[in-house]
C-alpha cells in the first residue's frame, strides 16, 4: 500500500503547487476550472484556487495516507475503505471531466486524475 499511497499524494501535491501557483497569479487558467479564462484567474477562482491549494489537497493528501496506515491521523473523520472507494470515484469523475474540457491544457489533467482514482481505489481494495 505504499507505493498507491505515496503515487497519490505526489501527484495531490503536483496539483496543490498548481493551484497555489494559480491563486499567486500564474497565466494558466485555460488549464483549470473549466479552461474558461486565458491568462490569469479572475479573483473568485484564484481565492478557490488558495483554498484548495492550500487546504483540501493538504487534507486529501493525510487521508490518503492515514487510510493506507502510512500516518497516525485519528483526527481525519472517514479514514478507510469507504472513504478511499469516496475519493477513487470523486477523482475518476474528476478525469471524465478534465478530458472532456473544451480546454487541451486542461485535458493534460485528466491522466493525473485518472492515476490518483487508481490509486486510491488500490488503496482500498486492499484494506
Amino acid at each position: 500500500m505504499n507505493l498507491p499511497a505515496s503515487i497519490a499524494v505526489v501527484l495531490l501535491g503536483a496539483v496543490a503547487i498548481f493551484q497555489i501557483a494559480l491563486a499567486l497569479g500564474a497565466p494558466w487558467g485555460n488549464a483549470a476550472w473549466g479552461g474558461r479564462h486565458d491568462g490569469v484567474l479572475p479573483v473568485r477562482l484564484r481565492i478557490a484556487s488558495a483554498v484548495v491549494g492550500i487546504v483540501v489537497y493538504p487534507l486529501v493528501s493525510a487521508f490518503v495516507l492515514a487510510s493506507a496506515g502510512l500516518i497516525d491521523a485519528d483526527w481525519l473523520p472517514g479514514t478507510g475503505q469507504a472513504g478511499m472507494w469516496l475519493l477513487t470515484g470523486f477523482f475518476g469523475l474528476g478525469a471524465i471531466a478534465n478530458f472532456a474540457s473544451r480546454s487541451k491544457p486542461e485535458r493534460y489533467w485528466g491522466p493525473v486524475s485518472l492515476a490518483i482514482a487508481f490509486c486510491c481505489g488500490i488503496i482500498a481494495m486492499t484494506l
